[in-house]
């Protein structure tokens, strides 16, 4: 908490309060996601991806589990499996477990691209136990930042899992697509998962679980910013909410502020208004030709697209332009 001067009582984390300050700031107030991502954020994110209602991630493994064997082109042999946002190899190994007709692995090296290093290299020590075959090459470095990539021989398959994309304003989303196809070269491939437009009825529990395991990771943002950015969030004043934006097609997870209240943040006071929202985070749901058409105006042409018997999610093959 900060001191009565109004500065900060102890270290803070630069990125944090230039994000928090930035977005609170603005005419709409709004935090980014990679915000939610602390310990306990990654804690509480896991529990969610367990609740019932969160059909997203049982979606996305079990078509991978029937399928992940045709979504590699007959091209791709003794490649670099390139995965972006990657602090688990889990959904990697539905990959890194193929293997050619002779018996030999597609893919000889794992280049996991992501912020967490710690959990990148604790993954690392695994996968020599589990594949010692494998050259596993972290990458620590955010993945909406270009990137450059250890010098490997042989292809280049992107994987991008999750419906991470869903996270992305579709400007953000275009650009992320851009920079993928220059770090993935020529020839390069892209296989990516994305929730798919459905009805909201069966959308809006996945963000407003029973448990209210998702309303403790909306709210544990803002415990964050008071360790991380000497704020002075009471938590009892602002309640989750998940909305849906039929216009734009996506979820919208917000923290309302239940009060007129001021709250300090580095040093810096921010009014809230009774009702104000702070805008956490939109998970966009895709017709398939949309996302088709981001794609291509980031670099790549869709070559195949697998979904579940419901068509709740989809996961796309797309090869560079």
């Amino acid at each position: 908490m900060p001191n009565d001067t109004g500065f900060p009582s102890r270290s803070l984390r630069d990125d944090v309060v230039h994000a928090a300050v930035a977005g609170l700031t603005a005419t709409r107030k709004t935090l980014p996601p990679w915000l939610f991502y602390d310990q306990e954020g990654c804690r509480l994110f896991y529990e969610i991806t367990e609740l019932p209602e969160y059909y997203l991630t049982r979606t996305e493994a079990a078509i991978l589990t029937s399928q992940a064997a045709q979504m590699v082109p007959a091209s791709v042999r003794d490649a670099a499996l390139v995965e972006f946002g990657a602090s688990s190899e889990h959904k990697a190994g539905y990959l890194l477990g193929l293997t050619d007709a002779a018996g030999g692995p597609l893919f000889r090296f794992y280049l996991p691209v992501d912020v967490a290093q710690a959990e990148m290299l604790a993954m690392q020590s695994r996968l020599r136990q589990s594949h010692p075959y494998l050259r596993v090459m972290p990458v620590v470095a955010d993945f909406m930042q270009p990137l450059r990539l250890p010098p490997i021989d042989g292809a280049r398959f992107g994987f991008f899992p999750g419906s991470t994309i869903g996270n992305l304003d579709p400007d953000a989303a275009i650009g992320f697509l851009s920079r993928a196809a220059e770090t993935l070269g020529r020839d390069a491939w892209l296989l990516l998962g994305a929730d798919l437009r459905k009805d909201p009825a069966i959308v809006l529990p996945a963000y407003n679980d029973k448990a209210g395991v998702t309303a403790a990771f909306n709210l544990n943002l803002l415990t964050r910013l008071n360790r991380d950015a000497a704020s002075s969030f009471d938590l009892e004043t602002f309640r989750h909410e998940a909305i849906w934006n039929d216009a734009d097609s996506r979820i919208e997870m917000h923290l309302i502020s239940m009060v007129e209240q001021t709250v300090r943040v580095a040093g810096r006071a921010i009014p809230f208004r009774r009702g104000e929202t702070i805008h956490t985070e939109s998970s966009y749901k895709y017709r398939p030709e949309t996302l088709r058409e981001l794609a291509s105006a980031g670099g790549w042409r869709q070559e195949r697209i697998w979904t579940d018997p419901q068509g709740w999610f989809g996961i796309f093959l797309f090869q560079r332009m």
